[in-house]
This record gives C-alpha cells, sequence and structure tokens, in this order.
C-alpha cells in the first residue's frame, strides 16, 4: 500500500473520499465475496432499473421522484411523467420470479429520501434476494451463514489493511443467531406483551416508562406507538447481543409481508440485528395480489390524511401478480451497514467513497 493510500480519508478535504483507500480496497474484495457467495448456493445475478414508473409502496420508505424525458415510453409513465428512484429492486425483482426465476440476487444503489445520519446515507448499497419454495426461517439460516462468512473473510484479510481499519475488533457473532419473537422481545423488556393492545394502551405504557413522544404522532396510531416503544426501550435491550434475529411483526408492519392467522396475527417478517444495528429485512412474501392491492389502498388513503401524495395504485408487479407469483421468502440487506458491523465503524461515511455531504 502506498502512503498516498494510507492518508486519504475522512479528515480529507471535501472532494477526496470520505473513507480510507485500505477501507474502500476491502468495499471492492468484500463485493467479490458477497457475489461469490450467492453463486456458491445456486443463485444467479440479476440487474432491475433504478429509474422506473413503479415503486415499493411502504409506510416508512419515501422514494426520490424525477421527471421522465420527452419519449414515447415517458408520457405511458402516468400523470405528470414521473419516474421514481428504487428505495429497493422489490418489485422488479419479483417481476422476475413471477417469470420463471427462482433464485436470484441483485447487488446495486437505492435511494431513500429522509434517511441521513450516522448509520443512514440517501443512497446506499443493497442486497436483495428471493428464493421459491423457501420459508422465512431458512432465510434467516441463510442470513447466518452469509453473515458469518462475511465476518470470516474480514479477519482473512484484514492484515492487508490493517494500517486502514478501525483499531477496535468487534466481536465476531456466536452461532447460532439468537432468535426472538416480537411480542417475546416486548415481554422480556417491558414486561408485557403487546400484539393484542390498542393505542390507548399503548400509549399509556409509553407514559409509565416516561418515553418522550414526538409531537407528531397520531393517538391512534398502533403501529407508531409500537415503533416509538421499539425504538426507545427494546432495541437497547437488544444491542446486548452480538447478533439476533427479531421476527413475527405487528401485522400493520407486514409491508409486503404475508400475514399469518394465528390468535394474535402476526406478519412473517424478520430484521437481524448486530450489536443493535439493523441489518437486513426478510419477508415470507405476499403472493395474493388482491390483499396486494388493497394495501396499497389503505397507504394511499393514509398518505392522504397525512397531506402526502399518495404513490402510484397500479404497476406492473401488480400484473405480473395476477400471472402468478410463485411461493418465495426474500431478504433485503444493507451491504454499508453490513461492512460497518464487520471492521467496527461508527458511520457509513468511514466505508463509503462519498456519502450525502461529499456527493
Amino acid at each position: 500500500m502506498t502512503s498516498q493510500d494510507s492518508n486519504r480519508g475522512s479528515d480529507s478535504p471535501t472532494f477526496g473520499p470520505s473513507a480510507t483507500l485500505g477501507m474502500l480496497r476491502l468495499r471492492a474484495d468484500l463485493l467479490d465475496f458477497t457475489r461469490a457467495f450467492f453463486r456458491s448456493h445456486g443463485y444467479w445475478e440479476v440487474e432491475t432499473p433504478i429509474l422506473s414508473q413503479d415503486v415499493v409502496v411502504d409506510a416508512y420508505l419515501e422514494p426520490f421522484v424525477t421527471r421522465g424525458d420527452s419519449g414515447s415510453d415517458c408520457r405511458q409513465a402516468g400523470a405528470g411523467n414521473e419516474l421514481f428512484l428504487q428505495t429497493s429492486p422489490e418489485f422488479a425483482m419479483k417481476r422476475l420470479m413471477a417469470a420463471g426465476a427462482a433464485a436470484i440476487f441483485q447487488i446495486t444503489h437505492a435511494f431513500r429520501r429522509g434517511e441521513i445520519g450516522e448509520r443512514h446515507n440517501p443512497e446506499f448499497t443493497i442486497v436483495e434476494w428471493y428464493r421459491t419454495q423457501s420459508t422465512y426461517h431458512e432465510q434467516m439460516d441463510f442470513v447466518e451463514r452469509l453473515v458469518t462468512g462475511f465476518f470470516d473473510r474480514v479477519e482473512k484479510v484484514r492484515g492487508e489493511f490493517a494500517t486502514e481499519l478501525p483499531s477496535t475488533r468487534p466481536p465476531h457473532p456466536p452461532r447460532p443467531f439468537p432468535r426472538l419473537a416480537y411480542d417475546r422481545a416486548f415481554e422480556l423488556a417491558l414486561g408485557q406483551t403487546v400484539l393484542r393492545s390498542n393505542a390507548g394502551e399503548l400509549a399509556e405504557l409509553a407514559q409509565s416508562l416516561g418515553v418522550d413522544v414526538p409531537p407528531g404522532l397520531s393517538p391512534d396510531d398502533v403501529d407508531g406507538w409500537l415503533n416509538l416503544l421499539l425504538a426507545l426501550r427494546v432495541e437497547p435491550t437488544l444491542a446486548k447481543s452480538p447478533a439476533l434475529f427479531l421476527y413475527d411483526y405487528p401485522p400493520g408492519q407486514a409491508a409486503l409481508a404475508r400475514i399469518r392467522s394465528d390468535e394474535s396475527p402476526v406478519a412473517e417478517r424478520f430484521e437481524l440485528y448486530l450489536a443493535g444495528l439493523e441489518i437486513c429485512n426478510g419477508y415470507q412474501e405476499l403472493t395474493d395480489v388482491g390483499e396486494l392491492r388493497r394495501r396499497i389502498g389503505v397507504q394511499a388513503a393514509l398518505d392522504r390524511r397525512d397531506g402526502n401524495r399518495p404513490l402510484p395504485a397500479e404497476s406492473r408487479l401488480l400484473a405480473a401478480m395476477q400471472a402468478g407469483l410463485p411461493e418465495c421468502a426474500g431478504v433485503a440487506l444493507g451491504f454499508d451497514r453490513l461492512l460497518m458491523a464487520a471492521v467496527g465503524a461508527q458511520s457509513v461515511a468511514e466505508v463509503m467513497p462519498f456519502p450525502n455531504d461529499r456527493a
């Protein structure tokens, strides 16, 4: 490594990268590792549009909107000729699954408005994959193998980049990674389960715990109260574990996951936390086109209520699912965050060349 390599980093002028060149070389190595890992497990790599008339409809994701050009195809994009930078390649990848793909992955850039901070950047690298005839519990197994291999790879090549990496080594997450149901996590952290609670009961719980309530939180927003309690009172307890899967979320937080009709219905969804840092989100995928259309309608109504412009109600995914989306499970993983966790970085700026303030 040259002296020029080692002298650049977060303290360089704003025309330079925020990450050191050694870190970026390690990043390139781990991108190679990730691709090889998926190929070795029977997945093939796909590319889908970053700019599309379709967009994932999710209450917690806000896309960037741009204008199409004057071409005839763009005139078909809808009112105002709007196109969206993708918050995830989910819609397009599921169209490939509906066309007959059985095991696919993609490493691409995704874009989300309003996500800026130590752990967020509006443009980031996402690893997303889908497999037919797979369950979300099997995908937890797969994520565990991927993350373990990722940490192993960092340890193996760390010496090549030793002067460039944080001096504090994060603990290697021991296997198996524990799995904790969402309701059980609340019971352990707060002394009670919450899946059957209404908004008033959750508000009382928050008050009893001394939680600071943001002024914009609606008194009848069940999922808003759950997210508040999760972030401020439950997630700090999850941070005590080097790795932990949280699974079976409230049905109101299903997004595009299937809902299982238990005594207390749950969304068949999981997230992986590494020392409290959210790394990935996995679903037993919704395959019912009527239910997807209903959820899009519900989200549009909420957007109108909150004064936001609803996202498109129609999409090519709906048409593909009408033709038939096979039973499958899928996962979206933040590559930048996984790299942060594996090297002990404190911010995404340490592991990418040009974050938002240098872009």
